[in-house]
């Protein structure tokens, strides 16, 4: 209970911030249709704020089980990058297909492009563990120059642009249910979280206990293709959410995956709205993407893990 706490008063204040901050003053006699906003803009963002930061911290983990790297994340394997390619295909093949269309084919290329990043990681020596988030840097990088070429020649790179930078300012009622699919998405964790932390043990020791192992990968990749692919479809991309999330939890809970499901989801989603908040404060009344905060904060953060000592680890989760 004490280490709830604290999350659940963090919880408060910054949604209670999220819902009280903004262009439209909901105070005093201004005329404006407070509950309308709060209704239409204010809670939507907030609660895509908080489902897309839990969704992309829990993706994190997977990726880091799967190819049995701290240091790696879903931006870092070209799961992005390969989404937005299936947007910008599927944008100039049906301009007017429905957004859930739109995010089936952007979840299909992610996946691809996720397995594609596993083909390479296969060849990447595992002595150095910063070697395999840089394959990962530029098979992302050319993955990401192939969709900037094909919304070039589209007059697409707007389109792009808002991909590449997440922001939260154009979410509103109506456009950010898809990402009630990470509610859905972290049940199914949970519910193999225990196969899921045998990946973490490599494929051979995995299979000599008795796991499937290409089935649990699988499933683990495909809720890492529909979660990113559904934060880029209404958001757009989140940097370093999955890589310090997860870093952070583990340095002081230690590795039980199922204790530390929660945790990961909780922690995501609050850094992510805090940066969103910082966003909008920052320059006001103008407003800095959640994306680009969260990565200067992400940076600091990480070069604090590379050189921050480990605390010792709790025996249990």
């Amino acid at each position: 209970m004490r280490s709830v706490a604290p999350s659940l008063a963090a919880l408060v204040v910054l949604v209670a911030l999220s819902l009280g901050i903004g262009a439209a003053d909901l105070g005093g006699d201004s005329g404006v249709d407070r509950w309308l906003v709060l209704a239409v803009s204010r809670v939507p963002r907030t609660l895509a704020a908080l489902l897309a930061g839990a969704g992309l911290a829990l993706a994190g983990v997977v990726v880091q089980l799967a190819v049995q790297n701290r240091m790696v994340e879903p931006g870092l394997t070209g799961t992005p990058e390969a989404a937005m390619l299936g947007l910008v295909a599927i944008t100039l093949a049906a301009p007017g297909a429905a957004l859930i269309v739109k995010m089936g084919v952007a979840a299909a290329a992610a996946l691809a492009g996720t397995l594609g990043f596993l083909a390479l990681a296969r060849h990447v020596p595992r002595q150095d563990p910063l070697l395999m988030p840089l394959v990962g840097l530029i098979y992302g990088g050319i993955l990401g120059a192939a969709a900037l070429w094909f919304a070039w020649t589209a007059d697409l790179v707007q389109y792009l642009g808002t991909w590449m930078n997440g922001s939260f300012a154009g979410v509103l009622g109506g456009r950010y249910e898809l990402l009630w699919l990470i509610a859905v998405l972290a049940a199914v964790l949970w519910a193999a979280a225990d196969r899921i932390t045998l990946l973490g043990l490599g494929e051979d020791r995995a299979r000599a206990l008795g796991l499937d192992t290409r089935r649990t990968l699988a499933l683990g990749l495909l809720v890492v293709a529909i979660t990113v692919s559904a934060v880029v479809v209404t958001v757009g991309a989140l940097p370093f959410v999955g890589l310090v999330v997860p870093n952070i939890v583990a340095r002081r809970h230690g590795d039980n995956l199922r204790a530390n499901l929660p945790r990961v989801a909780a922690l995501g989603g609050l850094m992510v709205l805090a940066s969103d908040i910082l966003g909008r404060v920052l320059r006001w009344p103008y407003e800095i993407p959640a994306a680009t905060v969260f990565a200067v904060l992400g940076a600091g953060i990480f070069l604090w893990l590379l050189n921050a000592p480990a605390r010792p680890r709790p025996a249990h989760g």
